[in-house]
């Protein structure tokens, strides 16, 4: 079996079913900490005699790398409903951008000689915090986001605020696609937790260290933007889209030439297909990114 179309995994995911938290009775961050820690920390072997932390932040990171190692299994529904709430208040008390009011490319640069700089924007930070119809998680060929607790990639970081069920989407994907994620290609579960409605997974090309770029390298990083694209556009509901920097970072991906291709296959895309979407936002994180990206965008 190859990899999958939209139609036949949609109905196993509900990707359809509008996502509407059932938050518990209590919304007091730390007995709702107290009591997912609780569950966690007896729900396996081997974690049963991890000490739990007086500090209330240190309590909240060990959550989060208890949900990262996590395997994609069914939590009860008491457990998921304190988790949702706890997921729901941080939401909420998190600045959140809305993407539609961030100033396009052509509105910073008129001269710009991007042609669609009036559908696109760059904006730099946390990816979990803009609010826009889907945004793109740079996936592993599982699909099951970073396994490593707490690390800094945007798989961790969009795994752990969308929380578990976003994983559970990705694992019945592959169940019956039965196979792992092709580089290049896409595939789209509801975003839960998140402000986005939803989150698009695509695996780019990794570039392994001392290898050098390859002309094959640069095509699969080009299709990793054009399946999202191309994925996205199947949605009604889909008009912006968030980026972050695919293949960069962990990936060896060089910033300067991701950014490239980047730029450069959105750009085309949108050329031949002017009608689609209302803003394209590309997320950096770092001033260095963003430079190059300026520079690029800005020309």
């Amino acid at each position: 079996m190859g990899q999958l179309n939209l139609d036949e995994y949609a109905d196993n995911i509900k990707l359809y079913d509008p996502f509407v938290p059932k938050e518990s009775d209590t919304r007091q961050k730390i007995g709702l900490t107290d009591d997912i820690l609780f569950i966690l920390r007896n729900e396996k072997a081997g974690t049963q005699d991890i000490e739990i932390p007086e500090d209330y932040n240190a309590k909240r990171r060990l959550v989060r790398a208890l949900l990262n190692i996590r395997q994609p299994l069914p939590l009860d529904r008491e457990m998921m409903m304190k988790l949702d709430t706890l997921l729901q208040i941080e939401l909420e008390e998190k600045t959140v951008i809305e993407t539609e009011q961030l100033e396009t490319i052509r509105g910073q640069y008129p001269d710009s000689s991007i042609s669609q700089a009036d559908k696109m924007s760059l904006w730099q930070g946390d990816i979990t915090a803009l609010r826009a119809d889907a945004v793109v998680n740079a996936a592993n060929k599982a699909l099951l986001g970073s396994m490593q607790p707490l690390h800094d990639c945007v798989d961790n970081a969009i795994h752990s605020a969308a929380g578990p069920m976003l994983r559970d989407d990705c694992a019945e994907i592959i169940h019956v696609q039965k196979r792992e994620e092709e580089t290049g290609d896409a595939k789209i579960t509801r975003g839960y937790n998140l402000p986005a409605k939803y989150v698009i997974h695509t695996v780019g090309p990794d570039v392994e260290q001392g290898g050098g770029l390859t002309e094959e390298h640069r095509k699969l990083l080009s299709s990793s933007y054009i399946s999202c694209l191309e994925l996205a556009v199947q949605l009604d509901d889909i008009n912006t889209l968030v980026f972050p920097a695919i293949s960069t970072g962990e990936f060896g991906f060089p910033t300067q030439q991701a950014a490239e291709i980047a730029i450069g296959t959105v750009n085309e895309w949108l050329e031949r297909n002017d009608h689609h979407f209302s803003k394209i936002i590309f997320d950096v994180n770092g001033e260095f990114d963003r430079e190059i990206y300026l520079n690029i965008l800005g020309k």
